[in-house]
């Protein structure tokens, strides 16, 4: 591509690289230039205009960008994702429904080292999406850039974006109680609302005793795809209350702890086929948490091992949640927690 000015009278079929002013309006950068645009910038008493010319082996910005997004996602259904309409090189990714996002981070980085004209910027992998939700966004930076370049990426980043659907239909909410008058109806809001948003159902399973026994025959009798607990006393070992109620109800855990704050006292088990989450105190708040993290992949049926958990710690410092019983920093000049 060839950039830079030349004379009006010789503009005939450029890009306008800049927008300009004449006596009956405004020329918009990105026009291309015919014999009535070149009238307009003559009458105006202009002799050099800012032209952008594509060479042969160019594409021009919308068909590179539109390109590149039908390589990223090529079969939008599937994938979950809608391509947006193509416009001044640009061309917006959004999310046919809620889900979880996959990004190939490595396929991305690829993509965007090929030519600094050819740019895809994305949402963090796992993140969590509502219908209509931007996933990703395709930006060619100039007006056309060599097709041979716009080859490159699409080879590199090759279906590198998806949506993870939900798979889940229904959860089990257990809570336990501590104090007799515990009702237990803030952890079953906040819970419903944190499924509802992947139109997971949420049956209530009751509120037991905080012992091993009650715990036990509770989970046992749950029905649903996903059971959740929520304790009145934080699971604060692995052979705690809530750990051991699940081993006797003839389940396993996988994972106790994690590096997220808020969020660190979370535990997931198996079940048989079915996962069970036992949620950190911090879920009563609708605030996000570690267990968002791992319940929001579980739902959409991706695989949560010990190592995925142990892996969540870089970004896992989230927003303090100003109603925890035990903030980082219990004054201005505490030491954290």
């Amino acid at each position: 591509m060839k950039f830079g000015p030349v004379p009006v009278s010789l503009a005939k079929g450029a890009i306008l690289a800049h927008s300009l002013t004449h006596g009956q309006g405004r020329l918009r950068k990105g026009t291309c230039l015919g014999d009535d645009e070149i009238a307009l910038l003559l009458a105006a008493g202009l002799d050099t205009v800012t032209v952008a010319r594509l060479d042969a082996d160019d594409l021009d910005e919308d068909a590179a960008a539109l390109a590149v997004a039908c390589a990223l996602v090529p079969d939008p259904v599937a994938a979950g994702l809608v391509l947006k309409p193509v416009g001044t090189g640009r061309v917006n990714i959004v999310a046919a429904g809620a889900g979880v996002l996959r990004v190939a981070g490595p396929q991305i980085d690829a993509l965007n080292a090929v030519d600094p004209a050819v740019t895809c910027a994305t949402l963090h992998d796992f993140t969590r999406l509502d219908p209509g939700g931007m996933v990703a966004t395709v930006k060619i930076i100039a007006y056309g850039v060599a097709r041979a370049a716009v080859g490159a990426a699409c080879v590199a980043g090759q279906g590198a974006l998806r949506v993870a659907a939900p798979v889940l239909a229904s959860a089990s909410l257990i809570q336990t109680w501590v104090d007799p008058a515990a009702d237990g109806k803030k952890g079953l809001a906040v819970t419903a609302a944190r499924l509802d948003r992947l139109g997971v159902a949420l049956h209530d399973g009751g509120m037991v005793p905080h012992r091993i026994d009650a715990l036990a025959q509770a989970i046992a009798q749950a029905k649903a795809d996903i059971v959740l607990i929520l304790t009145g006393s934080a699971t604060s070992d692995l052979h705690d209350t809530a750990p051991e109620a699940l081993r006797r109800a003839g389940g396993q855990v996988v994972h106790f702890g994690m590096p997220v704050d808020p969020g660190n006292l979370l535990f997931i088990g198996q079940l048989g086929a079915r996962a069970v989450i036992g949620l950190p105190g911090c879920a009563k708040s609708p605030a996000l948490n570690g267990a968002d993290w791992v319940l929001e992949r579980v739902v959409c049926g991706l695989d949560v091992s010990a190592a995925d958990i142990m892996g969540m710690g870089v970004g896992g410092l989230l927003k303090e949640i100003p109603t925890r019983p035990r903030p980082r920093r219990h004054g201005e000049n505490a030491a954290p927690d």
